[in-house]
């Protein structure tokens, strides 16, 4: 193979080459223009159809625009009855929002270890950490591959517990034919601008249960029991945060909605292209996509087989290096994550509020245990990763794809030749 870019060889890939995400067009210019020019800019036509068209396209009853998808996570549980003390299951590696929307509500997160394959919640180990006070489980499909909901909501029916599914990153994807967001009590998506559907800022939350829906949009507007669009008396009656969002917004995710199945299918065929190419890759991990599952590809992760490699040094030094030896091609993979949840510091501190708290509410703090050495799958995870993650989006096509599995298997053939000391210096 050809000398390594990071060492001054050819680069794989040209800047420019890789065209930014989202693509605008027309169809976006125009309605965000009609927003732009309406006599509502917070609240108005744009958002209720963008919830009307986002139900109907993913198979819900209900849906709620939202601020963020951290917002829309916070509501599913308030939505499913979770309050103070309680505790709510969730994954140990994913984005911090996954956990902290348990905070948010004073609330306690029970951190369940990774599978290593999928990367998901390790189903196996739920029950082992079901505690008296156990509500619920945050069900995150992460990177864009959906949970196994068979076996998740067979748990959780014997357990009697909620479910709420974190569809941030996971747009589209299905299990056995059908879309996430469609299998929990409710579930969540963000469109912030790195996610496969977006419009800058902001979330869906969604829901076939009326109670839960009318619970959630308390929260979502200040306390209040009717929405802007209906006759309000402007009255707290629970506890509420403002989490709507605005026309522009709105606008923009409607534009972007009508466009995502064509977008969808171009994110399939480019990871199609590296799945083919990328098999037998010395020393690389490949993602996998179990069957009955159908992932968006999100995020397309590739981990570092440090034994294969050869490396028994400082592996998240080594994958630095090989990180940037990949960007040196031309190949825009990040490390997206670097802590597992349990380690970062307000789960460590046990103090979100002050005083401890939610943990020092009494009985909160029984049979909770942060160690990270709890969790080694995700430990081994989050030093082994990198992610693509918007290089396979349109207007990127396969072409493109076959030329970044060439820079990928240019770099893991040749990771003989990372020197963490050369490169990293």
């Amino acid at each position: 193979m050809s000398k390594l870019a990071i060492y001054g060889g050819p680069k794989t890939i040209q800047a420019g080459e890789i065209k930014p995400w989202p693509p605008i067009d027309r169809t976006d210019e125009e309605l965000v223009l009609n927003a732009l020019h309406a006599e509502k800019q917070a609240r108005g036509d744009h958002n209720i159809a963008l919830e009307q068209e986002f139900a109907a396209w993913n198979g819900s009853r209900y849906a709620l625009f939202t601020n963020s998808g951290t917002a829309a996570l916070h509501m599913g549980l308030v939505g499913c009855g979770v309050g103070a003390g309680d505790h709510v299951l969730v994954t140990a590696y994913s984005w911090s929002s996954s956990a902290t929307c348990i905070l948010h509500h004073d609330a306690i997160p029970i951190f369940v270890d990774i599978d290593f394959d999928t990367m998901n919640m390790d189903i196996d180990k739920i029950e082992a950490a079901i505690t008296p006070r156990t509500k619920a489980i945050v069900a995150v499909n992460l990177h864009g591959l959906s949970l196994d909901f068979d076996r998740l909501l067979a748990v959780a029916r014997r357990h009697h517990l909620k479910v709420v599914e974190d569809c941030c990153q996971s747009h589209g994807a299905l299990f056995k034919g059908r879309k996430v967001g469609t299998f929990g009590d409710a579930a969540a998506f963000s469109f912030n601008q790195n996610k496969c559907m977006c419009c800058g800022e902001g979330g869906m939350f969604v829901t076939n249960d009326e109670q839960v829906y009318q619970q959630a949009s308390q929260l979502w507007s200040f306390g209040e029991t009717r929405r802007p669009e209906q006759s309000r008396d402007y009255h707290a009656y629970a506890l509420g945060w403002m989490y709507r969002n605005n026309e522009l917004t709105a606008a923009f995710a409607r534009a972007q909605l009508a466009k995502y199945p064509h977008h969808f299918e171009i994110l399939r065929a480019n990871g199609a292209v590296l799945n083919r190419l990328l098999p037998g890759t010395p020393a690389l991990i490949l993602p996998v996509e179990p069957p009955g599952h159908t992932h968006n590809w999100y995020n397309y992760n590739l981990r570092i087989d440090f034994e294969a490699a050869g490396w028994t040094g400082d592996k998240r030094q080594f994958r630095a290096a090989v990180n940037a030896a990949l960007n040196a091609e031309g190949v825009p993979t990040a490390v997206w994550q670097q802590f597992i949840l349990p380690e970062m510091t307000v789960f460590q501190a046990r103090n979100a509020y002050g005083d401890g708290y939610p943990w020092s509410i009494p009985g909160a703090n029984e049979g909770v245990d942060y160690n990270p050495a709890r969790f080694p799958v995700a430990q081994r995870h989050c030093e082994s990763y990198m992610a693509l993650v918007m290089a396979l989006r349109a207007p990127n096509g396969p072409d493109l794809a076959e030329r970044i599995a060439g820079g990928i298997r240019k770099v893991f053939e040749n990771i003989g030749q990372i020197d963490p000391d050369r490169i990293l210096k």
